[in-house]
């Protein structure tokens, strides 16, 4: 049975089960004796993320052996992510605009919800408070770690990890071949021990996402609040949907020639495990394996692309703000004019980008997208009911959008071949027994 569709078998089994614990008073069964099962998976996710951004980007920059190659790769990536993010924005403020999800909340449905969540509004607003406290060349200082070994020990400075790589796989190329080969050969065995670590991982994929599922509608205090919130949810779905199903393989059939099957064929667990937890970062290996082995990417590409891809190419994030702004304007009666409407979309594309790769981390981004157009930040206390619902859909975008624009860089570098997938136990040979 193909792993995507063993996955999707758990996800399903996972809603069903955390379904029936609700309703029988069990939820307590599910969050004590089987949440932890997928808390161990994502962990075990997490923890070889690091190790293999490291290992990768050393690799595929050292493999380049001339630093025009890198440069060109980088700006071709750039210009792609931007592409990409932007008709997401755009996207996103179009569906807003002609629907008007916000302006069927009358007040009182308005006052509810903010007060189910006035707590943790208030939390994301202050660390939002924060962010905009600091100084206008901030951003490009947190781009350098202090310590290589703190930023390696937080999944949201991955872009401090990346950055340091990045900068030892150009000393890697400066120093003279003899010297540099011992350390090319660590690392590049170092990949590909970590990327067998990802085959094991992935053997118990299914039963991670049941774990995360169920757990997730067990713990989900209410239902019934969802109902106000249908239309805006419908909004941020039909666009997320339109970019993952409709987008980016219309880029990939046109501009690489892989047919529609063939890349939801090869990236299909990498997307259903995006859904299940909800971060970049922790789906980031199996996107790597499956972008490599099941769509032709080379290493060298894919471990270029994709990390920077996990840390600042958020499609879906931005898609979402530019959809709960106006959604949060118009609740409020906050007239957004073209001009607030570039605003919002010019900030989401500039939020996304400084939005860590883990849960809900893009409502701290909203708060400041809506403090650009005037719009009241205790409004996204709105929206936290069917948050982590839209959150899931929207990291499986970011993490298609990732694979899309690592296949048109490598296809326009001459770098896309036939898939080889590989399996946990092509290399093993076992001593015979007598």
């Amino acid at each position: 049975m193909p792993l995507h569709v063993r996955i999707l078998l758990g996800m399903v089994l996972g809603l069903l089960v955390g379904w029936l614990a609700t309703l029988a008073c069990l939820d307590w069964l599910v969050i004590d004796w089987i949440k932890p099962l997928g808390v161990i998976f994502i962990n075990a996710l997490k923890v070889i993320a690091v190790p293999l951004i490291i290992a990768s980007l050393i690799k595929g920059v050292s493999d380049l052996k001339d630093l025009s190659s890198l440069s060109s790769m980088g700006s071709r990536t750039v210009v792609l992510y931007l592409f990409t993010t932007a008709v997401a924005v755009t996207l996103g403020l179009v569906i807003a605009t002609a629907v008007s999800p916000g302006a069927g909340i009358d007040e009182a449905t308005r006052d509810t919800l903010m007060a189910s969540a006035e707590q943790e509004a208030a939390g994301k607003i202050a660390i939002a408070a924060q962010q905009q406290e600091k100084g206008p060349l901030q951003p490009l200082v947190d781009l350098v770690p202090g310590n290589i070994f703190a930023a390696a020990a937080d999944n949201s400075a991955m872009l401090q990890v990346i950055i340091f790589t990045l900068f030892f796989g150009v000393g890697l190329i400066l120093v003279p071949e003899t010297e540099g080969r011992p350390v090319k050969a660590f690392f590049d065995g170092l990949n590909a021990v970590i990327l067998k670590l990802i085959d094991l991982i992935m053997l118990a994929a299914p039963i991670g996402v049941f774990a995360l599922l169920a757990a997730l509608v067990a713990e989900t205090p209410s239902w019934s609040v969802f109902l106000a919130l249908l239309v805006y949810s419908l909004c941020v779905v039909a666009g997320l949907l339109v970019l993952i199903f409709v987008f980016y393989p219309t880029l990939v059939r046109v501009f690489t020639g892989v047919g529609y099957g063939a890349f939801f064929r090869g990236l299909a667990p990498a997307q259903l495990l995006a859904f299940s937890t909800s971060s970049s970062a922790a789906t980031l290996p199996v996107t790597m394996e499956r972008v490599e082995e099941h769509l032709g990417v080379d290493e060298e590409v894919a471990s270029f692309v994709l990390p920077i891809g996990a840390t600042v190419n958020m499609d879906g994030t931005s898609l979402y703000q530019a959809v709960a702004a106006v959604f949060i304007a118009q609740a409020f009666g906050v007239d957004l004019s073209l001009g607030d409407l570039v605003t919002v979309g010019m900030t989401a594309m500039l939020a996304s980008i400084g939005t860590a790769a883990v849960p809900s981390a893009g409502i701290v981004m909203l708060v400041i997208v809506l403090g650009a157009v005037g719009v009241p930040e205790a409004g996204i206390a709105l929206i936290f009911p069917v948050d982590r619902v839209l959150d899931m859909l929207r990291t499986v975008a970011n993490v298609t959008s990732d694979a899309t624009v690592a296949m048109l860089v490598a296809k326009s570098s001459g770098k896309l071949h036939a898939p080889q997938p590989k399996e946990w136990d092509d290399d093993y040979q076992p001593e015979p027994h007598n």
